[in-house]
C-alpha cells in the first residue's frame, strides 16, 4: 500500500451521499412521463455516468423522446433536493484532512453540480481546485480518459494512482486506466452486502467505511504533526 503518489476520489456516492437522492429523483421524473424503472435498474445502468449518456440510453432503450426542458428541470429539482438532504459521507473529512499524498476529485457530474455539492457538505476548501469533470475529456467513464487526464494534471503515473469509486462504470474506468481501484460500498445506495461485481468490473478491494481507510493503507496517512 506504499506505492501510491495520488488518490483520485469519485464524488457522488463516495465523498457525498448523493446517489440515492439522484436515483429517486430520476425514477420520479421519468414516471411522470410514463416510464417506469426501479432503483436497481438505475444502479446497474446509470450510476457513475454523465447526464447526456443517461439521457441517450433512455432514448435508445425505451424510445422515449424527452421534452426539451427535461434536463434543465431535472437538474434544478435535483439541486434543490441536495440543498435539503445532501450529506457528506461519514469520516471523509478526517481522511481528507489527514491524507499524506496528493489527491483530487474526478467526477461525471457537471461542474456546477460538483461545485455546489462540495460546498454544501463543507468540502470545498479541502478539495480546492483539484476537481476534474467529464466535460474536460472526449469520453466519459467507463473510458479511462478522465482518470488519465486527472493523473496527468496531478503529475502522477497511472500505476501509482489509487482510485476510490462506487459505481461499476467508474471501476471499469479506473481499471482501464491501469490504476488500483477500491470500491466504496458505504453509501446509502449500496452497503456492505452489495452484490459481487462482474468480472470486468472487479475492484482490487472493497472499502466499507472511510473509518477503515488508514487501517488498510497506513502509509497514506500524513506524518506531519498538527500545529
Amino acid at each position: 500500500m506504499s506505492g501510491f503518489d495520488l488518490v483520485i476520489f469519485d464524488c457522488d456516492g463516495v465523498l457525498i451521499d448523493s446517489e440515492i437522492i439522484s436515483a429517486r429523483m430520476l425514477v420520479a421524473e421519468l414516471s411522470r412521463l410514463g416510464l417506469t424503472i426501479d432503483l436497481a435498474y438505475v444502479e446497474r445502468n446509470f450510476l457513475g455516468r454523465s447526464y447526456p449518456v443517461v439521457m441517450e440510453t433512455i432514448r435508445r432503450e425505451f424510445g422515449l423522446d424527452l421534452p426539451p426542458d427535461f434536463e434543465a428541470q431535472y437538474r434544478e429539482a435535483l439541486l434543490a433536493a441536495f440543498q435539503q438532504d445532501l450529506k457528506v459521507v461519514p469520516h471523509v473529512h478526517e481522511v481528507l484532512e489527514s491524507i499524506g499524498v496528493p489527491y483530487c476529485v474526478a467526477t461525471s457530474s457537471s461542474p456546477r453540480r460538483v461545485e455546489m455539492s462540495l460546498k454544501l457538505v463543507g468540502l470545498s476548501e479541502l478539495v480546492g481546485d483539484r476537481v476534474f469533470t467529464s466535460t474536460l475529456v472526449a469520453r466519459g467513464k467507463p473510458a479511462p480518459d478522465l482518470f488519465l487526464y486527472a493523473a496527468d494534471r496531478m503529475g502522477a503515473r497511472p500505476d501509482r494512482t489509487l482510485v476510490i469509486e462506487d459505481s461499476l462504470t467508474g471501476i471499469r474506468a479506473g481499471l482501464a486506466a491501469g490504476m488500483t481501484v477500491w470500491r466504496f460500498v458505504g453509501g446509502s445506495h449500496l452497503g456492505a452486502d452489495a452484490p459481487a461485481e462482474p468480472e470486468d468490473a472487479r475492484p482490487h478491494r472493497r472499502l466499507v467505511s472511510f473509518a477503515e481507510f488508514f487501517q488498510i493503507a497506513p502509509t497514506l496517512k500524513s506524518t506531519r504533526q498538527p500545529a
